[in-house]
């Protein structure tokens, strides 16, 4: 049975701060870094152990990757970052205070904007603070102007297919540290669900989701350890 856990990086300096983050980088907070090296802890207690290693190449990814591994003893296992594991792209929305976006836009348009399936919210402007045009991990690619959750799981899904789905069916056990929508991307085809329930699925930072899957792939449980 393929072994697969998923692991959304643990609490960042703008989840505290109640902004929108998307593919802009911050580090994790004291909380953050405790919750990652209690993952670690925990899926070892559970008696998890893996072969190989994905992630974003967002850095609070990564660091809450490195410090689970770390806390399990499995920081030499091989690691792969790919963009296209990444965050939701919150265009325009980039760095804004959640609260203070819905004084100004409405509560009603913000919640289209984060919760709706296929409606981006307004596009980044080029040039801006949060342009990622200049940045090396990008070189060669399209950047999103802003994304839907439609949008992410139409890039989340052929990497799945190409590079992550391959290592489980040659019986790999897998550990994915990512983000809140790329990971619900991954739940929705997983778990089979549909385009209103999964834009109700809350991940919450730092806590491993085992899935028990079939050999096609498809979910027989999920659980949180």
């Amino acid at each position: 049975m393929p072994s697969l856990v998923l692991l959304r990086h643990g609490q960042s300096q703008w989840n505290l701060e109640n902004r929108f983050t998307g593919w802009w980088d911050v580090g994790l907070t004291d909380q953050g870094t405790a919750e990652a090296l209690d993952a670690g802890r925990r899926m070892k207690e559970a008696g998890l152990d893996f072969d190989v290693a994905f992630t974003s190449v967002q850095s609070r990814a990564i660091k809450t990757l490195n410090l689970a591994l770390e806390s399990m003893g499995r920081l030499w296992l091989p690691v792969t970052k790919n963009w296209q594991l990444n965050e939701r792209h919150y265009g325009g929305l980039t760095g804004l205070n959640k609260a203070d976006t819905a004084a100004k836009y409405g509560e009603d348009q913000v919640k289209i904007w984060r919760r709706s399936f296929d409606v981006p919210p307004p596009p980044l402007e080029p040039g801006g603070e949060f342009d990622l045009a200049s940045d090396r991990r990008y070189a060669g690619i399209a950047i999103p102007t802003a994304e839907s959750l439609k949008d992410t799981i139409a890039r989340v899904l052929p990497y799945w297919e190409q590079a992550i789905a391959p290592e489980l069916k040659a019986g790999k056990r897998v550990i994915i540290a990512a983000h809140g929508n790329s990971l619900r991307a991954l739940v929705k085809h997983l778990s089979g669900l549909s385009d209103d329930e999964i834009v109700h699925e809350e991940i919450p930072t730092g806590q491993p989701m085992v899935y028990d899957l079939a050999d096609d792939l498809t979910a027989i449980s999920r659980r949180y350890i």
